[in-house]
């Protein structure tokens, strides 16, 4: 296979002048909230509602904090051999890919310092107008090159049924010890299996979620902002879980799973329905729901993967829908299933506690005359803790070295904090809304009736 631009990402830490850095922006985001629950209290007979509300909605971020505490997993040295001879699985999935990301996303799993043992590929009947696609020539060097290495392979091609069909077609009869899931346009680390599967050394890990850095970063602003849009979550709200050991989503870009987890739910993880509907998304979070019953679910942040983002609007739109909706469903299996008593439960709580503040407060700021005439200023300094926590967040840019990235262009993604900001409050929450109300199109996947993004944009 022709080798691609060679890609490499390392984990930094936390260095002193970055916790520095963190506590300093914390130290100003509570500055703010103290000035908005002093600007609340000062107005109309009611001086205690208000403060109370901005200082509770505060506290719901509680994963701020608890994100940098997060460390990579590393292998004791009594569980070397035992994970060195752990049995791993990789399968991708393919359908509508640009055939240069595929070459890519394959030979970054070929390539990498923990050899795997075997490769599953399913095409899910890929087809462009009608005419089905091939990928001969990626498929002839990929084969080639892995039986060189010494890496047992298969290609199938299937009607098309989805992602989940996808996967279960080879891996519910798989005889391996810990199963990869990777998307077709992804690239791996070079150092990403070894370092997913450091956390089996704890038996009672059940899963592994991968780092996700955006491949195509350069292709334009809406794929710089994204890779800024990604933090909360990659890189805060999951790292936090991870410290609990509760990690509730992992990403189909990468993720491991001790394989006994994946076979067990064979025929039900395909056939999984809300409200009389096929459930044809977040695959990934229900792999990783089965996995939280059994045991622990953790993040490897030294585990990373370089994936293609959306570079036009409208991709990623359906995107962000499809995955809106998904976690809306999710959200309720959590609430359903998942110990009362448990973090995850409450967390959950938190995160519709905290939307429902921020949609109800500007209303009743709007609303009570009291505070109509101080809006001017409360919206001042709601936008400056809003932009403080913003800024926190994208401190976690500096956690990671990749080598396509010059220290000027993560600056760069940085400044972006504020227009971050902005775009969560004025587009991502409006859909997620959006998507909470429509959720019974969980049987619409939305993307990829053409090539949507192609590596060459990545370069």
């Amino acid at each position: 296979m022709a080798a691609p631009r060679k890609l490499t990402a390392r984990y930094a830490g936390s260095g002193k002048l970055l916790v520095l850095g963190a506590l300093a922006v914390a130290a100003l985001a509570g500055w703010g909230v103290t000035r908005l629950a002093t600007l609340t209290g000062t107005v109309g007979d009611r001086p205690y509602e208000l403060p109370l509300v901005w200082l509770t909605a505060s506290l719901l971020l509680w994963w701020l904090p608890l994100a940098w505490l997060e460390r990579p997993v590393t292998v004791p040295p009594g569980a070397r051999k035992r994970i060195d001879a752990l049995r791993v699985t990789v399968q991708i999935p393919v359908y509508n890919e640009d055939p240069e990301a595929l070459r890519a996303c394959l030979r970054s799993v070929l390539t990498q310092s923990r050899p795997v043992n075997r490769v599953r590929v399913v095409d899910d009947g890929s087809a462009l107008a009608g005419e089905p696609v091939s990928y001969d020539d990626v498929r002839r060097d990929f084969e080639c090159e892995a039986m060189l290495r010494g890496i047992e392979t298969t290609w199938d091609r299937t009607a098309n049924r989805g992602k989940r069909f996808a996967q279960m077609h080879v891996l519910a009869e798989d005889d391996g010890d810990v199963f990869v899931t990777l998307d077709s346009d992804s690239v791996l680390d070079r150092h990403a299996v070894r370092e997913g599967l450091a956390p089996f050394a704890d038996p009672r890990v059940r899963s592994v979620a991968g780092q996700v850095l955006v491949l195509n970063r350069a292709a334009g602003l809406l794929a710089r902002l994204t890779g800024v849009l990604y933090l909360p979550f990659t890189r805060g709200l999951r790292s936090a879980q991870s410290v609990l050991r509760r990690v509730t989503m992992n990403s189909g870009a990468l993720a491991f799973y001790r394989a006994d987890v994946v076979r067990a739910c064979a025929g039900a993880y395909e056939s999984e329905r809300f409200r009389g509907r096929p459930m044809q998304m977040n695959d990934d979070s229900m792999l990783t729901f089965y996995a939280s019953l059994s045991g622990r679910t953790v993040h490897q942040p030294s585990s990373m993967v370089f994936t293609l983002a959306p570079e036009r609007f409208g991709h990623y739109a359906k995107q962000q829908l499809r995955w809106m909706r998904g976690t809306a469903v999710r959200h309720l299996w959590w609430l359903r299933y998942q110990p009362l008593t448990g973090p995850v439960f409450w967390t959950t709580v938190a995160e519709y506690l905290h939307l429902l503040l921020a949609l109800a407060v500007p209303v009743v700021l709007v609303a009570d005359p009291a505070y109509r005439g101080r809006l001017g200023e409360l919206a001042l300094a709601a936008a400056q803790v809003a932009v403080a926590m913003n800024y926190l967040m994208a401190l976690r840019l500096f956690t990671v070295r990749r080598s396509d990235e010059s220290p000027g262009a993560r600056l760069l993604a940085f400044a972006l904090a504020p227009l971050a900001c902005g775009w969560r409050s004025l587009v991502l929450r409006p859909m997620y809304v959006y998507a909470l109300l429509t959720c019974r199109r969980v049987n619409r996947w939305g993307t990829r009736g053409s090539v949507e993004v192609s590596l060459s944009t990545a370069a």
